[in-house]
């Protein structure tokens, strides 16, 4: 087979998942709308419960290190719109400009009060409030940086077709990410190769099976996780 042919085959393999995609999106669109619904309330009671914390966690940040209390990143959504996601900050505030834009092991850059903050994912909820303006989801495929998604297959890119989520299944299954990198002689290669990859695969299941009641379970399991 000459490379033309293979080349012509994995284009057509891809736009045959691309018209799969399509229908079972189309199937999916009564369980899409009672995600959002899920999603407005449930992000709306999050933010009125958690209010007050809010102001302790912004005071303890303020007081450990200097910077803004939420880290701002630009992130790829759902049909690869960009925007910028709440969260945190539990780095110092020039953290970008002193190494990658994924954490590695025990990271130097991360603050006294962010080791608590990620090891809790407390630094995960001020996403509750792109969840309610819609940018987000309670669950979905974690929102990446640009520079990974321009390495995204075609077939990669169906990804970014739904809302992106503060939980996810390949988060709960990698949630030790960072010491598996911390064991990589080139972390960067190590995610793009590796880890990623597996991700998305796990995210293009999770389409599949997507509805409210999945999503709760997926939640409570993300709650174990963090407890253990």
């Amino acid at each position: 087979m000459t490379e033309e042919n293979i080349e012509n085959k994995q284009q057509n393999e891809e736009l045959a998942a691309q018209t799969d995609f399509d229908g079972l999106l189309k199937k999916k669109k009564a369980a899409l709308f009672f995600k959002r619904c899920f999603d407005i309330f449930a992000s709306l009671f999050g933010l009125m419960f958690l209010a007050i914390p809010f102001i302790f966690i912004a005071i303890a940040i303020k007081a450990s290190s200097k910077g803004p209390v939420y880290f701002r990143q630009e992130r790829v959504g759902k049909n690869g719109k960009h925007f910028r996601i709440f969260k945190f900050r539990t780095m110092v505030s020039d953290a970008e400009s002193k190494g990658m834009q994924i954490t590695v092991g025990a990271d130097s850059r991360i603050t006294k009060v962010g080791k608590f903050l990620r090891k809790t994912k407390i630094d995960e909820l001020p996403q509750l409030i792109n969840v309610l303006i819609g940018q987000m989801s309670f669950v979905g495929p974690r929102p990446e940086v640009p520079h990974y998604v321009e390495m995204y297959t075609e077939y990669q890119r169906n990804v970014l077709r739904i809302k992106p989520g503060i939980t996810e299944l390949a988060s709960i299954i990698y949630k030790d990410e960072n010491e598996v990198l911390a064991q990589s002689d080139d972390p960067g290669k190590t995610y793009i190769e590796e880890i990623m990859p597996k991700k998305i695969e796990i995210n293009m299941q999770y389409i599949e099976k997507m509805n409210v009641f999945y999503d709760i379970k997926l939640i409570f399991k993300t709650f174990a996780a963090v407890l253990r």
